[in-house]
């Protein structure tokens, strides 16, 4: 993954019918997406509304450069379009009830205005997704005046939400219309042909039939490469059309183990587990908060509390590609309101300094690559399994070892392995032998470079 530079020459002719050479500025083009850009990138999940005062494409624009600085290879934009009013819920309603797929919201700004951010993402290195929500559109779509047919309707014929959801926001769609998904399908493509975007992060996948994406990926493929993430899990929806699905299960054994509900043995499974239900060449997005977990589950110290900042440096040493959602970066430490206006106050604590270490280690060491073809993930013994995680990461000749205290308890250990390491975070030396007692306070850990 890259920028591209071209130039030109051009030969001009001056007043005495002399020629001379003008070389052409430099002109940034960023490659297409591509696997070895899935292997050692960041993705930043961008939440429009909240993450400045302004709430705008302008605003959020002006620190795309800082987000290069974290590592940051995809950009997630949280839905950008016109939102419902119909049925919409508290003041501003659900960036996810849409009224118009291929317009933006006016309370983010204009079109040129995301042609910017787009293009200034790009000039940075950054592919932009858009998230897409194909499941449900809001009450003021003009689908639901001009083809009622598109929609879900119960016995009595009436237009509905999605069955068992509070998602009273929204109709859902009906799937065994085959007209609704071509035309589904075109406004998709207005992205990808008219705005330069670089693929989607789609909404409740697992709730659209797979068939729809396995046949629009096809077609949204022919227009050029693109990245595709799935909300969702099931392994069938990584098989065609999706690169990236969530490791939910990954993140809800973080949150168990932050509050003493679980172990690494249980760790362990769930490594196991992923091995049994998934290719070789999938690949999980890891996170410690996303938007939905921040604003109905809680903040990252709430769930996670002094274990916040150990999980989050695993979150980048696990096979897989890393997510930081607005905020974080920020040591952000309250649940955004959804529904409301609300705004991240961008304060450089702990945490950026951390996201910048470790997005410099994902980006240029093999040993932490995560994609279709990922480094690999060797669970290290040591004499304290159930609280002490120890694991090595290798690719082409590079290896990593990372080692945490799961646990609200200082704890001492040994390791069966052998080897010189410098301590990436510290920069001291640190030096593994089966025989040497080590020990770590609560939720330590170490990631350790071979030497």
């Amino acid at each position: 993954m890259g920028i591209l530079f071209s130039c030109g020459k051009t030969k001009t002719e001056n007043t005495l019918g002399n020629t001379k050479t003008e070389i052409k500025e430099e002109v940034k083009e960023l490659t297409p997406v591509s696997d070895a850009m899935m292997e050692n990138a960041v993705i930043y999940e961008a939440n429009i509304r909240q993450y400045s005062e302004e709430g705008s494409f302008k605003a959020f624009t002006k620190d795309i450069p800082i987000l290069k600085q974290l590592g940051v290879k995809v950009l997630w934009v949280m839905p950008i379009y016109p939102i419902s009013t119909t049925k919409s819920k508290g003041t501003l309603g659900s960036y996810y009830a849409i009224s118009d797929y291929t317009k933006v919201n006016p309370e983010f700004g204009t079109i040129e205005d995301f042609r910017e951010l787009v293009k200034t993402a790009h000039d940075n290195g950054i592919y932009v997704i858009l998230d897409w929500v194909a499941n449900h559109t809001g009450w003021d779509h003009v689908w639901l005046k001009e083809h009622p047919d598109y929609y879900t309707k119960d016995k009595d014929g009436n237009i509905t939400h999605t069955v068992d959801t509070d998602w009273t926001d929204v109709a859902d769609l009906n799937y065994d219309n085959q007209q609704m998904r071509e035309q589904m399908k075109n406004d998709m493509m207005y992205w990808l042909r008219e705005e330069n975007i670089d693929g989607f992060r789609c909404d409740v996948a697992g709730m659209v039939p797979t068939d729809f994406w396995n046949t629009t990926v096809a077609e949204l493929k022919k227009i050029k490469p693109i990245f595709m993430l799935a909300e969702g899990w099931k392994p069938e929806l990584l098989e065609s059309a999706f690169d990236m699905g969530y490791s939910w299960d990954t993140h809800h054994k973080m949150n168990d183990i932050a509050k003493g509900k679980a172990n690494v043995k249980e760790w362990d499974k769930r490594m196991v587990q992923i091995d049994t239900m998934y290719a070789k060449d999938d690949i999980l997005m890891n996170f410690t908060s996303n938007h939905d977990e921040n604003s109905w589950n809680g903040t990252v110290e709430e769930r996670m509390g002094d274990s916040k900042e150990m999980f989050a440096a695993l979150s980048y040493l696990v096979p897989g590609m890393p997510l930081i959602y607005s905020g974080q970066e920020y040591d952000m430490n309250k649940r955004l309101l959804f529904f409301e206006k609300d705004t991240i106050l961008k304060k450089k604590g702990k945490f950026f300094p951390l996201y910048k270490k470790l997005g410099q280690l994902k980006n240029t060491n093999p040993a932490l690559h995560g994609g279709k073809n990922a480094a690999s993930y060797e669970r290290i013994k040591t004499s304290n399994d159930n609280k002490v995680l120890a694991f090595k990461k290798e690719k082409e000749g590079n290896t990593v070892l990372f080692i945490a205290n799961m646990t609200k308890e200082s704890v001492k250990f040994s390791a069966e392995y052998e080897g010189k390491f410098k301590d990436y975070l510290s920069g001291e030396s640190y030096e593994v032998k089966s025989d040497d007692s080590k020990s770590l306070e609560a939720w330590e850990y170490k990631i350790l470079i071979q030497e």
